[in-house]
C-alpha cells in the first residue's frame, strides 16, 4: 500500500490484538479509526492463546470468587479496586464478544437453555473460563479481525510499526498528538496524526531467548510510552509459562494451562510426579510456583526437560477438549493420548507495563495502554489465568467511553514536523543488530530469568547500558529497519526490567531472588519515573 506522507484520523491504535480490535469496534461507529498491525493481522499473542477467558457464569461461582482467587495469585499486591473493577465488568464484557460472534464452547441445554462449557485453571476455585476448544484467542482473534476488516470506518495498516509517539508540551503535562510509523512494505516513515492513540502492542517476552509469544512482542509500546514520559510499573514481574513443548521443530508452542486444569500430570523423566513436593494444589499451583518447580527438577537432575502426561484420559476426551494440541503433537511423532508431552518453562507474559487509572489512561494527555502493555494493577506480582484477555476488553471499553466523553473537546493538531532522515544513511553493519539481539536475549535468560540473584542482576545491568550506547549511536547514524527498532526497544524495556527487580529485595510472585527469598512486610507495586518527569 502506497500511504501519503501524513495522515489523519481520530483515533490511532498501535496494535491488533483482543485489546485494539475491542477498542476499534467500540468507537468505529463515532469515529474515524486507523488501527496498526506490525505484521499481518493475525500475528499477535492473541492469536495463540489457548486457555480462555475468565468471568463468572455458573451460578455455583461468584464475584467475590474471581476477586478473591486473582488477590491470592497476585501475591498480595494487586490493586484491589482493580480487581474488582474487572470482575464485576468480566461478564459484560464476554457477552459483548459472544454478541459479535465469538463462538465459545457449550454443553448440552438445560430445560431450553443453552449453557457455556467451564473449564478451570491454576489459581482458580470454580470453573469459570469460557473458551473455544483449545484455541480460544484464534476465535476472538478471528472473529475481532472479521469485524474490523468489514467496518468502513476502520482503516487497518497491516506490516508497519510505530516508530515513536509525537507529542506536544500543553500547560500542564505532555499531550500525545498521533506518531511516526515505519511502513515495512515500502521502507518509509510516515507521520499520523490522531486525536487520541492507544498502544495495545502486548508485552516483551521477546526479551528473554525462550518465549512461547510470536516474534512481535518486542515490548514496543512499553519503551515507546517511557520515552514519551510515561511511568511504568511492576516490570520485574514476567511471567514463565511453565510448559511450552520441547521439540527442535515446535518453536515455542505453548501447552495450555487448561490441560493441568483437566488433570495432566506434571512428571519427571523417570516417570514420577514432583509438584505434591512443591505446592499442596499440585499441578494447579501458580504458574510461577510451577515453573520454578520445573526449573529446579531439571538443573537438580540436568535433564534437558519435564514432561506433562494427559494420556491417562481417553483418546476421545483429549482429541475433543485439545484439538489443536493433539495435532500439533502428532505432527511431531507425539501422541498425547499414549505418551506425555516434553516440556520446558518460557517466558510468556509481562505483568507490569504503562502504569494507567480505571480508564487506560496514562500519565501522557490523550495517550492509553490495554492489555499486556499496561500496568493497572490487575495481575500484581503474578498473572491468574485466563484473566489477561478479560483485561484487554474491560479496558478497551473503558478507554473507549473515556475517549467519546472528550472527543468533542480535543483538536487534532495537523502541523506535525515531518520524519527527519537527512543525516542519515543506509546500514552496511546489520550484523551488529543480530550479534546485539542475541547476547541482550540470551544474558537476560541467564541473569534476568525465573531464579535472580543480585549479582546476576549487576551483571545483567552492566551489559544493558553497554548495549544502550551502542544501539542509540547507531539509531542516530542509520536508516530506521525492522530489526532496529525491536532492538531499540528490547534493550529498553531489558533495563526496566533489570532496574524494577533490583529494586525489589525480596521474593514474591514471578520475582524469585536467592538473596533474598522471604517476603517483605511492607511491600507493594515499583513504579520507575523516566528521567523527563523527575523534579
Amino acid at each position: 500500500m502506497n500511504l501519503d506522507a501524513t495522515i489523519t484520523c481520530d483515533v490511532l491504535i498501535v496494535g491488533s490484538g483482543a485489546a485494539g480490535l475491542s477498542l476499534a469496534l467500540q468507537l468505529a461507529k463515532e469515529y474515524q479509526v486507523i488501527v496498526l498491525s506490525k505484521g499481518p493481522l493475525a500475528e499477535g499473542s492473541t492469536y495463540y492463546a489457548q486457555g480462555g477467558i475468565a468471568a463468572v457464569f455458573d451460578a455455583n461461582d461468584s464475584i467475590e470468587s474471581h476477586i478473591n482467587d486473582t488477590l491470592v495469585a497476585g501475591a498480595g499486591i494487586c490493586d484491589s479496586a482493580v480487581v474488582r473493577y474487572t470482575a464485576e465488568r468480566a461478564k459484560e464484557s464476554l457477552n459483548w464478544l459472544i454478541q459479535l460472534g465469538v463462538d465459545f464452547d457449550r454443553e448440552p441445554d438445560v430445560n431450553g437453555e443453552p449453557r457455556f462449557h467451564l473449564t478451570r485453571e491454576g489459581g482458580h476455585s470454580h470453573r469459570r473460563i469460557l473458551h473455544s476448544a483449545d484455541a480460544t484467542g484464534r476465535a476472538v482473534q478471528s472473529t475481532l479481525t472479521s469485524q474490523a476488516l468489514s467496518h468502513p470506518s476502520i482503516r487497518v495498516l497491516e506490516n508497519c510499526n510505530a516508530i515513536d509517539l509525537i507529542t506536544s508540551k500543553t500547560s500542564k503535562q505532555n499531550r500525545c498528538i498521533g506518531a511516526y510509523v515505519w511502513n515495512r512494505n515500502e521502507e518509509t516513515v510516515i507521520t499520523i496524526a490522531a486525536k487520541f492513540t492507544a498502544l495495545c502492542t502486548g508485552g516483551a517476552s521477546k526479551v528473554y531467548q525462550y518465549t512461547s509469544n510470536p516474534d512481535i512482542a518486542s515490548g514496543d509500546g512499553i519503551a515507546m510510552a517511557w520515552r514519551a514520559g510515561c511511568r511504568v510499573g511492576n516490570m520485574e514481574f514476567n511471567q514463565f509459562h511453565p510448559t511450552c513443548l520441547f521439540h527442535p521443530n515446535a518453536r515455542n508452542f505453548l501447552l495450555t494451562e487448561a490441560l493441568r486444569g483437566e488433570g495432566a500430570l506434571l512428571k519427571r523423566p523417570d516417570g514420577s510426579r514432583f509438584m505434591p513436593d512443591f505446592h499442596e494444589l499440585g499441578e494447579l499451583a501458580p504458574r510461577d510456583v510451577v515453573a520454578r518447580a520445573i526449573d529446579y527438577e531439571m538443573k537438580r537432575l540436568g535433564a534437558d526437560c519435564m514432561y506433562l502426561d494427559i494420556s491417562h484420559k481417553s483418546a476421545e476426551f483429549i482429541r475433543q477438549h485439545f484439538p489443536t494440541i493433539y495435532e500439533k503433537c502428532m505432527s511431531l511423532g507425539i501422541d498425547i493420548t499414549a505418551e506425555p508431552m516434553p516440556i520446558v518453562p518460557a517466558a510468556h507474559y509481562t505483568c507490569g507495563g504503562v502504569v494507567t487509572d480505571l480508564n487506560a489512561q496514562t500519565d501522557v494527555e490523550n495517550l492509553y495502554a490495554i492489555g499486556e502493555v499496561a500496568y493497572t494493577g490487575l495481575h500484581g506480582a503474578n498473572r491468574m489465568a485466563s484473566n489477561s484477555l478479560l483485561e484487554c476488553v474491560v479496558f478497551a471499553r473503558a478507554a473507549a467511553a473515556d475517549i467519546r466523553a472528550k472527543m468533542d473537546h480535543t483538536l487534532l493538531e495537523r502541523e506535525i514536523a515531518g520524519w527527519d532522515e537527512s543525516k542519515v544513511t543506509n546500514s552496511d553493519e546489520e550484523v551488529i543488530i543480530q550479534h546485539n539481539w542475541h547476547e541482550l536475549r540470551l544474558f537476560m535468560w541467564d541473569y534476568v530469568g525465573i531464579v535472580r540473584t543480585d549479582k546476576r542482576l549487576e551483571r545483567a545491568l552492566r551489559r544493558v547500558e553497554m548495549l544502550q550506547h551502542e544501539i542509540h549511536d547507531y539509531y542516530a547514524n542509520f536508516r530506521v529497519s525492522n530489526n532496529l527498532l525491536e532492538l531499540r526497544n528490547l534493550a529498553q524495556v531489558a533495563q526496566l526490567i533489570i532496574e524494577s527487580a533490583m529494586l525489589r529485595k525480596e521474593s514474591r510472585g514471578l520475582h524469585y531472588t536467592l538473596d533474598y527469598p522471604k517476603l517483605a512486610e511492607d511491600s507493594g507495586a515499583t513504579i520507575l519515573t523516566p528521567p523527563q518527569r523527575r523534579i
